[in-house]
């Protein structure tokens, strides 16, 4: 992908910034200074939705992070991030939506990891321990069984994740 050019690719890494010191709103302030005809730039998408998720504006989290599958259908940012944000608007089952039909087609722990979580707060607990399974295989035991023993959304599976 292409990289802004000068002065738009500072004015991204300021907002990097911003956001990293927790200022949302002067992060938002400094993509606001970006090019207009630039503003839908993939990196700049990406970094309006670390600022919308921040926010917890997750309507327009899932806006974005939708077009970014779009605009980037073999990077599985957006597909994760999408389905996170439905899954935060209580959209679960939408979630689970956007992750299934391209699970097979990356690599990522993330995507079964969050399978799972959507799994189980559809209701669906075998199922969600079969995707929790094969995240902890792809990314190794000890890291993601801790991960998942202080999640939420896998509460209904703690006494069976020791088992793991």
């Amino acid at each position: 992908m292409k990289p802004l050019p000068h002065p738009n690719n500072q004015h991204l890494e300021a907002a990097e910034g911003w956001l990293e010191l927790g200022n949302h709103l002067e992060a938002n302030e400094e993509l606001e200074k970006i090019s207009p005809q630039l503003r839908a730039h993939p990196y700049v998408l990406e970094m309006r939705y670390k600022i919308y998720s921040a926010a917890g504006k997750w309507e327009g989290a899932v806006e974005i992070a939708r077009t970014l599958s779009e605009m980037l259908p073999e990077n599985s940012w957006g597909y994760i991030h999408y389905a996170y944000s439905l899954h935060e608007l209580k959209r679960t089952k939408e979630a689970y939506a956007v992750l299934i039909p391209v699970v097979d087609k990356f690599t990522e722990t993330t995507i079964r990891y969050n399978l799972a979580c959507y799994s189980c707060q559809l209701g669906n607990l075998k199922e969600a321990m079969q995707w929790l399974e094969m995240a902890i295989d792809l990314a190794g035991k000890k890291d993601i069984r801790l991960m998942a023993l202080e999640d939420r959304d896998l509460e209904p599976l703690w006494d069976q994740i020791g088992e793991i």
